[in-house]
């Protein structure tokens, strides 16, 4: 008996869902934001056509510049704070 409430219950819910997803869907295309929507996946298609992408070596550069610039910022960061520290633990065995 509990399993064919819960199946009757799940059944619910998901007619519940498609109401309201298509209520949702109904009310978009009356008021035209489908249209806006399919325009502008189509032009941005269009747009990424026209683009050129990168080789496989020039990839392989600008990622070895990214990890490089990343491992350049951490160690001055780690430089920085070890400075400060120094300079905090300076003054405050001074007082």
């Amino acid at each position: 008996m509990q399993k064919e409430f819960v199946k009757g219950n799940f059944y619910i819910q998901l007619l519940i869902w498609v109401v309201v997803v298509a209520v949702v869907f109904g009310v978009l295309w009356r008021t035209g934001q489908l249209l806006r929507l399919t325009n502008y996946v189509q032009e941005t298609k269009e747009e990424l056509k026209k683009c050129t992408w990168p080789g496989r070596d020039e990839l392989k550069g600008s990622t070895f510049v990214v990890l490089m610039s990343i491992l350049a910022l951490g160690v001055f960061t780690m430089a920085i704070d070890w400075v400060l520290m120094l300079f905090v633990k300076g003054i405050s065995s001074g007082f």
